[in-house]
């Protein structure tokens, strides 16, 4: 019966205003959700493609930036620690602990420097646990950064006091010293350190 109209069925007119009604009304498709990704965040388009892979993920991410996130820091995280902890407690994101505004908050103490990366994921799995957000936690727990220069320089100077010998090789051109140093002052802080300020002091003490 292929080869000749149905006279059943009337002609179908489709206009141009109800195919722009449709339009509006559809959701953003997940393609040009991951080219806007692109475009607006400055993701990689790898990146992009896991975010937008599932409408719950693609959500949470959008809710973490409205939070106050940086789109790229966002994303990192989203993808590392939030994603590990989700495969290890064998959840979607939909249950997670971490809410997107909880966690877009525990990313602006990143930005603001009240805590380091470092100590940023201790508090991560604090908060995943339970026992409160960023905030209540950092203050608890006394993880708030050390940014005082003059603090920052007893600790430089007694790392250097008590490490002659890296200090030593570090002069005589091996490199790998100064990361070594950085590690000592870092643990002496208890990775309370801001770590741009350990480099900058640590650079001018043995230059």
């Amino acid at each position: 019966y292929r080869y000749f109209p149905d006279p059943d069925l009337p002609p179908l007119a489709i206009g141009e205003d109800w195919i722009a009604r449709v339009k509006g009304e559809m959701p953003e498709l997940p393609e040009a959700m991951k080219q806007r990704f692109v475009r607006d965040c400055g993701l990689p388009l790898a990146d992009a493609g896991t975010l937008t892979s599932g409408r719950d993920i693609a959500g949470y991410y959008e809710a973490v930036v409205k939070a106050g996130a940086e789109p790229k820091v966002a994303a990192n995280w989203l993808l590392g620690e939030v994603t590990a902890a989700l495969r290890k407690a064998e959840i979607e994101i939909a249950q997670s602990p971490v809410t997107p505004a909880a966690l877009g908050g525990l990313l602006q103490r990143i930005a603001d420097g009240t805590i380091s990366g470092k100590i940023a994921k201790d508090v991560f799995d604090a908060m995943w646990a339970g026992e409160g957000s960023a905030d209540q936690i950092i203050e608890k727990k006394g993880l708030r950064q050390i940014s005082d220069t003059g603090a920052i320089e007893k600790i430089v100077d007694d790392a250097i006091a008590a490490n002659a010998a890296i200090v030593a090789e570090y002069r005589a051109g091996k490199e790998k010293a100064f990361n070594s140093l950085v590690g000592k002052v870092m643990a002496a802080s208890k990775g309370k350190a801001n770590p741009a300020q350990v480099n900058a002091i640590l650079k001018k003490k043995l230059g």
